[in-house]
């Protein structure tokens, strides 16, 4: 048995918890960036009419592994693939996507565990479609709203009840280029009907209810497991957006209600996956609205749970969970 893993060379990245919970029990581990394809890593897989699956396996500068001897794959976050810098940029475009092509074509035919499947996880960021199945599966979610229409923008804010909303990306990793740089596209202050302009007539906008929240909660799912873990903010920043703060926020491990853990299960059925890391907004009346579905989410933040979270994810990869 040996179990895959797929992420990028991160420092402290939650893979590594999983990778060290996995070398403690003996279970022979393989980490793999997809990145390092074509330049670093050579791979190699023969298919035909004698056999169904493909056969051959990767050689890096150390190791070798068979595909045939991978019984789980750990998807986490891997980086682009990386061309000789030589090729032209024209070259390189083509190069990246046969690459890609090659890698995930090959990867993902593997019939094996996976947390999770990419092809899922694609399914699932999808936010449209995270927020209708969750509305689907019991769960309550704020008023949302998808426009490139004005009009239809400052409609819909005026017809909230507190008459507020705010602007979330619709698109992972929600980044734009500003002054030559990337920069992350956080959750906006709350906005009224007035503060919405012509602008949005560029390109789809998402404008959801603003909830006046007692606290976050970041629900990591792992197989049948929940981990739940209330988020506190102490700044204005990251009362907005938590992810704009992380030094401003507490944390305190939190029960899950019975109507949310069955709303999460049937989620996390309908998009197939083993891993999720859900945030709810609490409000004042401890209601739970849910809006963001992650199927790659982080975990490793809330400092109770991450070696918990770490050790189902190696129950899940070991088989020792389904």
């Amino acid at each position: 048995m040996t179990v895959l893993v797929l992420t990028r060379q991160l420092v402290e990245s939650p893979a590594d918890l999983v990778v060290h919970e996995l070398n403690q029990r003996g279970v022979p581990v393989h980490r793999i960036d997809p990145g390092d394809f074509p330049r670093q890593v050579m791979l190699s897989g023969r298919i035909g009419p004698e056999h169904h699956d493909w056969t051959g396996g990767w050689r890096g500068q150390h190791r070798e592994l068979a595909l045939g001897d991978v019984t789980a794959v750990y998807y986490r976050r891997p980086s682009p693939h990386e061309v000789d810098p030589a090729l032209s940029d024209d070259d390189a475009r083509w190069a990246r996507s046969e690459a890609r092509a090659a890698f995930t074509g090959i990867v993902q035919s593997m019939r094996c565990r996976w947390v999770n499947h990419p092809r899922h996880n694609v399914i699932a960021d999808s936010k449209p479609r995270a927020l209708a199945t969750a509305a689907r599966s019991g769960l309550r979610i704020p008023a949302t709203l998808i426009t490139n229409d004005p009009r239809e923008a400052r409609a819909f804010v005026a017809s909230l009840p507190n008459r507020t909303a705010v602007y979330k990306p619709i698109a992972p990793p929600g980044q734009r280029v500003f002054n030559g740089e990337k920069a992350a596209v956080w959750t906006s202050p709350p906005l009224g009907p007035n503060d919405l302009t012509d602008d949005i007539a560029f390109t789809a906008h998402t404008f959801q209810q603003w909830i006046p929240k007692k606290h976050e909660v970041r629900l990591t799912v792992v197989g049948g497991h929940l981990f739940a873990g209330e988020i506190h903010a102490h700044s204005d920043e990251s009362r907005i957006d938590f992810r704009r703060d992380y030094d401003a926020l507490t944390y305190r491990v939190c029960t899950v209600p019975d109507d949310i853990r069955c709303g999460v299960q049937r989620l996390m059925s309908a998009f197939d996956l083993r891993y999720a890391a859900l945030d709810f907004l609490v409000d004042h009346d401890d209601t739970w609205h849910l809006v963001d579905v992650n199927p790659n989410g982080q975990y490793g933040f809330i400092p109770e749970l991450a070696q918990p979270i770490a050790r189902a994810i190696a129950d899940l990869l070991e088989g020792r969970m389904s």
